[in-house]
């Protein structure tokens, strides 16, 4: 292919690997160095390849940590647990990920737990009470927030429609 530079020329085809990818979504520098390796390109063209486009800014991990938080904690709800582990799952150095997941502060998750239960409390209704606290400490959990933010934030929302909590557990093993 006339893209990738000539056959014997790895630095250019793991270029037009990494802008092709680039191109479609932003990704770290682990998630394209394990594209060049998938394709057999050499350690030293990728390192090559790979350290120029961090220098001139195509490949910047704190900013993509930063951009991944701040979206899929607004789009999906996740907790900073949950987003600590995707950010790891992608490759992102633990410093980046505790950087980046430090810019939702335990209020605004808490706020961002209780937009999530407010938004299902209603299909919970009719449901037995033991039943409604499962369905929505479980999303919450599937969402990363740790089972003290649960217990807290599904005992308000059923105390605020009127439902005692006498029965309601203690507290939600982490």
């Amino acid at each position: 292919m006339a893209a990738q530079g000539p056959p014997g020329d790895p630095e250019a085809v793991a270029r037009a690997v990494c802008l092709r990818l680039l191109t479609m979504a932003p990704r770290t520098r682990a998630q394209l160095a394990e594209a060049l390796r998938r394709r057999d390109i050499p350690d030293e063209a990728a390192e090559s390849v790979l350290s120029r486009f961090s220098d001139v800014g195509l490949i910047d991990d704190e900013a993509f940590a930063e951009a991944w938080v701040t979206s899929r904690h607004a789009g999906r709800g996740l907790a900073r647990r949950a987003l600590a582990a995707e950010l790891r799952k992608r490759g992102v150095e633990e410093d980046t990920v505790r950087e980046a997941i430090d810019q939702i502060d335990s209020d605004q998750e808490l706020e961002t737990a209780r937009r999530l239960v407010d938004r299902k409390l209603p299909g919970t209704r009719g449901l037995e009470p033991a039943a409604r606290i499962r369905r929505l400490a479980g999303m919450l959990a599937r969402k990363g927030y740790s089972g003290g933010v649960a217990y807290r934030v599904v005992r308000e929302a059923l105390e605020s429609e009127g439902q005692p909590t006498d029965d309601f557990p203690d507290s939600f093993e982490e």
